[in-house]
């Protein structure tokens, strides 16, 4: 009792076949010709959770200035950037205090009031947490002078 299948599907069923093989060889040789980082993990990226006003760029841009940006390696538990080497869990202590001093761009307002920074050893990817206060944030900073006239 076989099944009968016409020649033209047996065709088209093999050739399907050796389209996904050759796919995954080719992938997988893409992989194995790529060229490999003896300085450790890259950076790969940088995602932002729990902003509302406060730009995610403008709160990127400070991460990248602790040296968490792309281009950096992590060997270890050290940071190794372009311009110096440090310990990992000072470069995070460092993106942490960089991302509450966040201001929202065109004023002087800082409303995030703590971050939580992670950093995935293995994939490179960090992984940024803030809160924003504004129950703290002083809106009105105006100095008002008083001055003495005298009327003659």
């Amino acid at each position: 009792m076989f099944i009968k299948v016409r020649r033209d599907t047996i065709i088209i069923l093999t050739l399907a076949f050796l389209l996904i093989v050759s796919g995954r060889v080719m992938s997988y040789m893409a992989f194995a010709e790529s060229p490999a980082t003896d300085q450790g993990i890259p950076i790969s990226g940088v995602m932002i959770k729990g902003n509302n006003l406060v730009p995610t760029d403008s709160i990127r841009a400070n991460i990248y200035a602790s040296g968490l940006r792309p281009g950096s390696y992590i060997n270890g538990s050290t940071l190794i950037t372009d311009k110096r080497e440090l310990p990992l869990n000072e470069a995070i202590s460092n993106a942490q205090q960089f991302a509450t001093l966040t201001t929202i761009p065109g004023t002087r307002l800082t409303p995030i009031v703590a971050a939580d920074v992670k950093v995935d050893s293995t994939t490179g990817s960090v992984t940024v947490t803030v809160v924003e206060d504004w129950s703290q944030v002083v809106v009105n900073t105006t100095s008002s002078t008083t001055s003495s006239y005298t009327t003659g």
